[in-house]
């Protein structure tokens, strides 16, 4: 019994140092692999020079076939502190709701943020409709920017950039971002929102009153903006928003007295001012009870 008991010790010691250098290896061994993929994914969006096959290798990423960019990134911590495994989850859930079909890439950056790419093969376009971030575990702290469908080795630097451009506007934006912000939606801020100082004087500038942050002027410009976009017809605005059209006529014209001018006048610059009202909200209006 002494020999059995002192062999089972000895078993179990040498099994725990196996296991424990194994583990340590592991750990090295991924670690070596993770830091292998980020210097071969900078080199790809710094276009050097690199072998496709070979970057294909090392990313375990298909490269010739069409990428949508992603970032994504968590504004508060997960109780368990696995902030990047809960974002990398939440990538996946993104992915098979859009309806890829293949391995996705994620390149975490730091503790609570990561870039991915979702592999779309031989499509062109993506419906990104189906995708509700509320229903992924932890989504509601959970946020994403998305490029444009883009093909090849140039197609995955392009789209790329169109993601990190949507991701700016959603920084911008603040509390006020949603869950999921695509460049298609904010391209025209995104190529103008340099100078967030700048955006604000020019949006306040071109809507006047219009462009106070309350509830009054918010109902206004939802109006206005729905009514631009259906081409001036009050009848199609007021089956998009469920009004009367009673109503969407009264609040278009008091919108074109805010702005001082008939709408279709500078039609264009009013939209583009709407769409940062929108997507960037108290970043760019005026506060209450700021003077125009």
């Amino acid at each position: 019994m002494r020999i059995t008991g002192t062999l089972n010790s000895y078993i179990d010691r040498v099994s725990e140092e196996v296991l424990s250098a194994y583990e340590l290896e592991k750990e090295k061994w991924l670690r070596n692999q993770s830091a292998a993929r980020a210097a071969r994914v900078r080199t790809l969006l710094r276009n050097e020079q690199a072998d496709v096959a070979a970057s294909e290798a090392i990313l375990g990423y298909r490269l010739r076939q069409h990428h949508l960019g992603v970032m994504t990134w968590i504004t508060g911590p997960p109780a368990d502190g696995d902030t990047l495994g809960l974002l990398e989850r939440a990538t996946g859930e993104v992915s098979v709701q859009a309806g890829c079909d293949g391995r996705l890439m994620f390149v975490p950056q730091d503790e609570s943020s990561a870039w991915a790419w979702l592999p779309l093969g031989g499509q062109r376009d993506i419906d990104m409709s189906g995708v509700n971030v509320k229903k992924i575990a932890g989504g509601d702290r959970i946020q994403f920017a998305f490029g444009e469908p883009a093909p090849g080795v140039a197609g995955f630097r392009r789209t790329h950039q169109q993601a990190l451009s949507a991701l700016a506007v959603a920084l911008a934006a603040g509390p006020a971002a949603p869950p999921v912000t695509t460049f298609a939606e904010v391209a025209p801020l995104a190529l103008m929102s340099g100078s967030l100082e700048l955006l604000r004087a020019w949006v306040t500038e071109t809507l006047g009153p219009l462009a106070d942050d309350d509830d009054h002027n918010a109902r206004l410009r939802d109006t206005l903006r729905v009514f631009l976009q259906e081409n001036g017809s009050y009848k199609a605005t007021a089956e998009r928003l469920t009004l009367h059209k009673n109503t969407v006529q009264y609040r278009v014209r008091k919108a074109e007295d805010s702005l001082r001018h008939p709408i279709v006048q500078d039609r264009l610059r009013t939209e583009l001012a709407l769409l940062a009202a929108q997507w960037l909200g108290p970043a760019v209006l005026r506060p209450t009870g700021e003077p125009s």
